[in-house]
């Protein structure tokens, strides 16, 4: 059982005392979370050279930017179901200590298939350390407090995926020679080897509890299920599509299957891998994750056109094309921090509000890019990006507080592992999808970079407006249906549930 004396809570919630070194304790778990998530992007402008370095196909190279977006995916619930029934402490600093090794070996690899190997034990590493982020998140704080860390947390997500390409190119740029791009894996080794020692010291201990089981079958289905459905995508750009399409169907049935399995083992009172009453029972959970995982296909896909489109369209540099998407990470970082104090007044009209500033900016952006004059078409799109940005601030971190803050805190690495992993789904779908349209619409057009550029961009908003659609729903039902007429659990609260409500004989455990 998790300690709940260090939970953060407000002055006055039964149960829980604020831990003067919460704050200090978020910090570290960010760190983390941000090089863990930037690993995910930053490596894209470093392939050209890994393939000439290492004499390696281009098929064997995707490996490398696909295999660590694979393994991710498929430990999160896993690992985040781990970190509730051991400890997330436990998990997060094991998972950060592997996290370091791979990275040192990804960085040593004298060979691509060393290298691939290092880079999907790397993964599943970064895969356990996600979920534990946002459950430590929900144990440390409550109330207000939680939104402001929520808050934080959606800037590191969002802003990590927005800097990897720029962070990559000035790695590059300083490290000169044919090796510079083992340089983009050897950083990680001081700072996670720092943010292990701070851990040591800050996280929240575990207390001796109930010895629990992990959901073996379940984590079994789940695992097959995300493995079929993503590889087609991992292989989308070498003709996945074509030769595997017949594995969504068949990830569709398993996951099916998963969600049959589930509800049959919690009917038992077991310890189900992830508890269906958080999908039918927990309020706005099932929409939020939804909507996480649209808005993600959307907001993933995008930034890898930007990048073909300023590096092969318009001779860019790697750097310069990272600095030319800039103002959507200024304008993410601004307004994630912002949003996370206004959540709890302004719930889900905020997203609501965001996903339209990002469909106002985007597609003013797919305009500029299709007509404005070359020369000054990073500058003159640089106002919509920011307002892009800003909406998209707006959107991932208050989607997290929304949706997690009625999950009870012993759910909620699964919980959390859920949720990331519709977002990883999501951008599987994105970033196989958008550059795939990308180059059909080059081929058709012979060529055409900017009406390339702006079909891709503005195929991303049908996504980013799907999500919208559902923001729209769960916030007219909040405020216009039954729902609206049921007093809310206050946010971290675990006591019994109304009915309705995800309960069980647990629910008060941490």
């Amino acid at each position: 059982m998790e300690r709940q004396a260090r939970s953060g809570a407000p002055p006055g919630e039964p149960g829980f005392t604020p831990d003067p070194r919460r704050w200090k304790a978020l910090w570290v778990t960010l760190a983390t979370g941000f090089m863990s998530l930037l690993d995910v992007t930053i490596v894209s402008v470093a392939l050209p050279s890994m393939q000439r370095d290492l004499g390696a196909s281009a098929s064997s190279v995707q490996w490398v930017v696909s295999g660590y977006a694979l393994a991710f995916a498929l430990v999160l619930v896993p690992a985040g179901r781990l970190g509730d029934a051991l400890g997330r402490r436990r998990i997060f600093l094991g998972a950060l200590a592997g996290f370091v090794v791979c990275s040192a070996g990804a960085g040593a690899a004298p060979t691509i298939a060393w290298l691939v190997v290092a880079r999907l034990a790397q993964g599943a590493c970064a895969g356990c350390l996600a979920p534990q982020n946002s459950a430590l998140i929900q144990q440390m704080f409550r109330g207000a407090e939680r939104g402001r860390a929520f808050g934080l947390f959606g800037a590191i997500v969002g802003v990590s995926s927005a800097v990897g390409p720029i962070t990559g190119g000035l790695i590059l740029a300083l490290a000169q020679g044919n090796q510079g791009w083992r340089w983009i894996f050897y950083v990680n080794v001081p700072v996670g080897a720092l943010a292990f020692l701070l851990g040591l010291r800050l996280l929240p201990r575990v207390a001796p509890g109930r010895r629990e089981r992990l959901d073996l079958p379940g984590t079994g289905l789940l695992g097959t299920g995300v493995l079929a459905l993503m590889l087609p995508l991992v292989f989308a750009e070498s003709g996945g599509l074509h030769t595997l399409w017949w594995l969504f169907p068949v990830g569709a049935a398993l996951l099916a299957c998963f969600i049959w399995w589930e509800g049959r083992v919690a009917g038992r009172d077991g310890q189900p891998l992830l508890d269906p009453r958080l999908l039918t029972g927990t309020r706005g959970y099932a929409l939020g994750t939804t909507l996480g995982a649209l808005y993600f296909v959307g907001f993933s896909g995008v930034w890898l056109v930007f990048a073909l489109f300023f590096q092969n369209g318009l001779g860019y540099e790697p750097l310069r094309s990272g600095l030319a998407v800039t103002p959507f990470a200024i304008g993410s970082a601004v307004a994630a921090v912002v949003s996370g104090r206004l959540v709890e007044r302004w719930e889900r009209l905020l997203t609501v509000c965001g996903l339209a500033a990002v469909v106002t900016g985007l597609g003013a952006t797919a305009l500029i890019l299709r007509f404005a004059p070359v020369g000054a078409v990073a500058w003159l799109a640089a106002p919509a990006l920011l307002l892009g940005g800003l909406g998209s601030g707006c959107v991932i971190s208050p989607n997290v507080t929304m949706t997690l803050r009625d999950v009870p805190v012993r759910m909620a690495g699964a919980a959390g592992g859920a949720l990331q992993t519709g977002q990883r789904l999501g951008g599987a779908v994105g970033t196989a999808a958008l550059p795939g349209l990308f180059y059909a619409v080059l081929g058709a057009t012979g060529k055409d970079y900017r009406a390339a550029v702006s079909l891709a961009v503005g195929s991303a908003l049908v996504a980013i407006l799907a999500a919208l659609t559902v923001a729209v729903v769960d916030w007219r039902r909040d405020h216009h249906g039954p729902a609206a007429r049921q007093p809310r659990t206050a946010p971290g609260e675990d006591a019994p549930a109304p009915a309705g409500r995800c309960t069980g004989p647990d629910a008060g455990r941490g």
